[in-house]
């Protein structure tokens, strides 16, 4: 079910998850930090009951940091074990992760262009991969936010911390960022660039720089979700209608990104997927 939490501080929690013992909650960002931070959350777990489990990571086209209170919770896509603050860039294709117990995890979601104005690098060097905040900034962010006494505090204590990066380095670009939304809105490609008055050569550079993935890769992404936001509202429609309606080819052309991007068919993510944080999915594999 959803629950709505009335505010109790700055910011504002837009609803919380529940299933079973485990949460997740969304907070919008500061307005200092919207052209960067798209949401924090906070999945969590407060019992020892959930036993070690597997979690598929979708691709998103979204970069993100995670901050895991409990430093042994997750391990990554290759099986080692993830660093307790870290900063993840676009994924080409899904991945899984392993975990389980009691835990509390405060994540952000940044915009897909964030990583270069807020931590001054090339986006590219993290597509795929995911490293330690020291490995990229001089902080004491991991200490702060484990002696903060409540979510609300690490939140605060995160949008500082991002609201100083954002301060330090001056790669905001407005033209990208349009086009990184166009193109999440189902825009095509040639308009954008028309619009622009950009050739693709020089919009694919931009995105490797600032985004870390080409702008097809990116669309196909941002396609996919589309078609997950459909999926998840259960009304069964025929997959060649989805297909057709978001401009794929044919219905295998759909399913072929579909799997590439979430590991499963369509029809397999309908059946089986619970998902407690929307885009990080169990499977329910007794249906």
């Amino acid at each position: 079910m959803y629950q709505i939490i009335a505010a109790g501080t700055a910011f504002t929690v837009i609803f919380t998850v529940l299933n079973y013992e485990m949460s997740y909650q969304v907070i919008p960002p500061p307005a200092s930090l919207r052209n960067y931070v798209r949401y924090f959350w906070v999945l969590e777990n407060p019992t020892a009951s959930v036993s070690q489990k597997s979690f598929t990571v979708m691709s998103n086209g979204l970069p993100g940091l995670i901050f895991q209170e409990n430093p042994a919770l997750f391990t990554g896509f290759e099986g080692e074990r993830l660093p307790q603050l870290f900063v993840f860039g676009q994924a080409r294709k899904y991945g899984q992760l392993q975990g389980g117990g009691n835990f509390r995890t405060v994540g952000v979601t940044f915009e897909p262009t964030a990583l270069k104005p807020v931590f001054g690098i090339n986006a590219n060097e993290l597509t795929d991969q995911s490293t330690c905040i020291s490995h990229l900034t001089k902080t004491s962010l991991r200490e702060q936010l484990l002696h903060c006494n409540s979510v609300q505090q690490q939140v605060a204590c995160l949008s500082e911390f991002l609201l100083t990066q954002t301060q330090r380095y001056n790669h905001y670009n407005p033209k990208l960022v349009y086009a990184a939304a166009a193109l999440q809105q189902g825009k095509r490609l040639p308009d954008v660039l028309r619009q622009l008055n950009l050739s693709e050569r020089s919009l694919e550079r931009l995105f490797l720089v600032h985004i870390g993935i080409t702008p097809i890769l990116y669309a196909r992404i941002c396609r996919f979700q589309a078609s997950l936001s459909l999926l998840r509202q259960n009304s069964f429609r025929p997959l060649t209608d989805i297909a057709y309606s978001l401009g794929y080819f044919d219905q295998s052309h759909f399913i072929r990104d579909f799997k590439l991007f979430s590991g499963v068919s369509p029809r397999i993510y309908q059946r089986k997927a619970i998902e407690r944080m929307p885009g990080f999915p169990e499977w329910d594999l007794k249906k």
